[in-house]
């Protein structure tokens, strides 16, 4: 049966990668346009087209404007599981919503776009002949067009099953496209200042929208590194900040992280980052900070604080120690020897992200950060949690066979009081998260195991 045509709908042509990220940022960037996510289906699965009821072009512009899960946006004329339904659809949207974009005095194209088949142009050009019925009067124009229509055709996910007949059919206006060049533009690649954790550019801009950042934000990145997340932000219109304990990474020194470079260049720091995109502006500045001992007076000063934490894969997970702190086993040093830097756990460094995030956030403000986990414990329950913090989103990237990372989400929906009254009730919730706090050794011991299972297959 075709959809009614009674709301604004319009139809998403999704890209397929990142898939459990694609469902949260459409959602918080309609929460940032003011819009509200409804739709007619619960979830979307692994499908490219989604139908959404939006309440204006404006809005659904707006949402392009951001969106690097989203390939194109359409404003939904006609649907069908075949091409009766199609047709039969079509004929009942109001001809009143047509007539703007069909007048004599306009010009037109329409474009086939299919989704796991390929046609011939012989079968585009009778698909588009068969939409004579519509009331077109104005002159095809190939090159510039006024107005562009494509008729999208599902044949489903199973490239080993392509069917004869398309799953559905949808015809609809063009409104705009959604910012997938950032990818490339902004790729690591083309990057002067990387290291061995630089985010991919597109999960920096997911990050950035799912943390609902918008111009004149202050963003903030307690684990800056090299700064990829703050250039996401940044490019979005919000002013920047970040702090590291690495003193190197920073200010720029030391070696370099490129093959075939061995120290890093004069232009090879946060800064100039910023400045290759025409970013600077936005730079407020990176200090060298221990994130386990936040230097901050009490307020709120974040829109966002957008992060990914070292979990000791690449990055060593480490805090700033005191003499009292030292373990039994370095107290044989020398007295002239100070350790610089314990361990710090993983569910020690989650604990006081959220903390700090409760503390220092706007109400509304989101926190964004990655949790490693190792997939064979993991369950929901052990998402870290804060009472003055609610879980948005929780969508997860496979690192291996048996670890993984979970991108989560949350919105500050209360004020802090104190740090204090939290810590017993923090601390109990983060129990079971601690058996991640090995995450290193779970997840190199798979790449043991395997190397052993290929050494056993090729003596065999």
């Amino acid at each position: 049966m075709a959809l009614s045509c009674t709301l604004n709908r319009y139809l998403l042509l999704m890209a397929q990668e990142h898939l459990e990220f694609r469902l949260p940022e459409i959602k918080s960037l309609l929460s940032l346009f003011g819009g509200q996510f409804t739709s007619g289906q619960e979830t979307y699965g692994k499908s490219p087209f989604w139908i959404l009821n939006i309440p204006s072009e404006e809005i659904a512009r707006n949402l392009m404007k951001r969106t690097v899960c989203a390939k194109s946006i359409f404003e939904l004329w006609g649907h069908g599981k075949s091409p009766e339904e199609l047709y039969s659809s079509l004929k009942n949207y109001p001809v009143e919503k047509m007539v703007p974009f069909l007048h004599s005095d306009s010009t037109y194209k329409i474009k086939i776009h299919t989704f796991n088949k390929t046609l011939t142009q012989e079968e585009k050009v009778k698909r588009i002949d068969a939409l004579e019925f519509l009331p077109f009067e104005g002159k095809v124009n190939l090159k510039k067009p006024q107005h562009i229509f494509s008729i999208l055709e599902d044949y489903g996910l199973d490239p080993n099953r392509i069917p004869e007949n398309p799953h559905n059919i949808y015809f609809g206006r063009w409104i705009a496209d959604g910012q997938r060049e950032l990818i490339e533009s902004y790729s690591v690649k083309k990057r002067l200042f990387i290291g061995n954790t630089s985010m991919d550019a597109g999960l920096s801009f997911i990050m950035a929208n799912h943390g609902k950042v918008k111009a004149n934000d202050i963003v903030f990145d307690p684990f800056v590194g090299t700064g990829g997340l703050l250039i996401a932000s940044a490019h979005f219109g919000a002013y920047v900040y970040g702090t590291d304990i690495d003193y190197n990474t920073v200010h720029g020194l030391g070696k370099a992280s490129r093959k075939n470079q061995k120290w890093r260049g004069p232009d090879e720091n946060i800064r100039a980052n910023l400045r290759q995109y025409g970013l600077e502006k936005y730079y407020l500045d990176v200090l060298v900070s221990d994130a386990s001992k936040p230097s901050w007076r009490k307020g709120t000063y974040f829109d966002a604080i957008i992060t990914d934490p070292p979990y000791g894969i690449r990055e060593s997970t480490r805090r700033t120690g005191s003499q009292k702190e030292i373990s039994k086993g370095i107290e044989k040093c020398p007295e002239s020897h100070v350790p610089v830097s314990l361990s710090y756990h993983l569910s020690d460094m989650y604990f006081d992200l959220l903390n700090f995030a409760a503390e220092t956030l706007v109400l509304g403000g989101r926190l964004v950060y990655w949790l490693p986990v190792y997939t064979p414990e993991y369950t929901e329950e052990m998402v870290p949690w804060h009472p003055c913090l609610e879980l948005i989103s929780n969508c997860e990237q496979k690192l291996s066979s048996h670890t993984s990372r979970r991108l989560i989400t949350m919105e500050k929906v209360k004020k802090f009081e104190n740090r204090d009254q939290y810590s017993h009730l923090l601390s109990d919730h983060f129990l079971p998260y601690q058996g991640h706090n090995s995450f290193r050794e779970k997840y190199f011991s798979g790449v043991t195991k395997r190397i052993a299972k290929e050494e056993k297959s090729s003596q065999e």
